[in-house]
């Protein structure tokens, strides 16, 4: 019996937490994909200039693996940070990523479950008031822009040692940081990025007036009209 309630939790536990951990999983795995890409690139590269080829490990330590994997990071995070301050204010009949028409702003008390609304099963700081209630309100953006900002130096330093490794190979002069934050090479890593961010959160929202998938909170339910707005199915 204590073996069946534990296989119970067990399957209850993988089920209210799937999606976390399928994506997580992805994570990884397309990590490691790119990981094992990246090293047999890197070593075409070595080859054709001569150079010894290294081993996976060396090459997840390499400026390299760190300034592809730290640009999709900073984009990713930054995508995520302005759609979340930019539907604070801003809406889109009939799209359910946006809010209703007339809620746009903070909300009040009452919507936010705040002061004498709150519940029993709140968060802590959301029911101790003051600076922490304050803090806790806006803690999702301040989490997601504090990993943006960090992934964005990391791209920063990474991509200035990959830039100074080639100019060595080249022969030619290496640059400092700073100059190299206002190079090409730094932009054209960060816009690539950015310009399709935008574009997929700009789809996400305008397709979904039109489109449905059934079942999806994503999605409007079938059978709304185009112009319902912020109902989900």
């Amino acid at each position: 019996m204590p073996d069946l309630r534990a296989g119970a939790l067990v399957r209850r536990r993988l089920r209210d937490n799937g999606l976390g951990l399928v994506f997580g999983g992805l994570f990884l795995l397309a990590l490691v994909g790119q990981a094992f890409a990246g090293n047999g690139q890197y070593n075409e590269e070595q080859a054709a200039d001569g150079l010894d080829r290294i081993s996976l490990w060396e090459y997840v330590r390499t400026s390299d693996f760190a300034v592809d994997v730290a640009e999709n990071w900073q984009s990713e995070y930054l995508q995520f940070t302005l759609f979340i301050l930019a539907t604070v204010w801003l809406v889109q009949r009939g799209s359910p990523e946006s809010k209703q028409l007339d809620e746009r702003g903070r909300g009040t008390d009452a919507d936010q479950r705040l002061g004498q609304h709150i519940r029993a099963a709140s968060s802590s700081w959301a029911k101790a008031g003051g600076w922490r209630t304050s803090l806790y309100s806006h803690s999702l953006v301040l989490v997601m822009g504090s990993i943006f900002l960090l992934s964005w130096l990391a791209q920063s330093i990474a991509g200035w040692a990959t830039y100074n490794e080639e100019q060595l190979r080249q022969r030619t002069s290496t640059t400092t940081w700073v100059e190299y934050l206002a190079m090409p090479d730094f932009w054209s890593r960060t816009l690539q990025n950015w310009q399709s961010e935008f574009l997929a959160v700009g789809s996400m929202v305008v397709l979904s007036i039109y489109l449905r998938e059934r079942g999806s909170p994503e999605s409007k339910p079938v059978g709304d009209p185009h112009d319902e707005t912020a109902d989900t199915g």
